[in-house]
């Protein structure tokens, strides 16, 4: 992941924001839909995190993993992706 460290750092900062953001939303009474929409921003940016690190990982680990001829990684990214679905 040493690659695109610092993009997801970006990223992870920013939902840290929008986190602290929704919860002075919350404390504040907003309006409901208001609040969910910036759940579901803050949940878009988490899953477009994770796959940046999920590339990166089969980018770079499983693809070494395989040219040594262990498909241990594979089976672990395969398992990454079905918590997704």
């Amino acid at each position: 992941m040493v690659k695109d460290q610092d993009k997801v750092k970006k990223y992870l900062t920013i939902a840290k924001g929008q986190l602290d953001g929704i919860i002075k939303m919350v404390e504040e009474d907003r309006y409901c839909l208001d609040v969910s929409d910036q759940l579901m921003a803050t949940r878009a940016l988490l899953k477009k995190t994770n796959n940046l690190i999920l590339k990166n990982h089969i980018d770079n680990c499983v693809k070494d993993s395989i040219k040594n001829g262990d498909d241990s990684k594979l089976d672990e990214v395969i398992k990454a992706l079905e918590k997704q679905i």
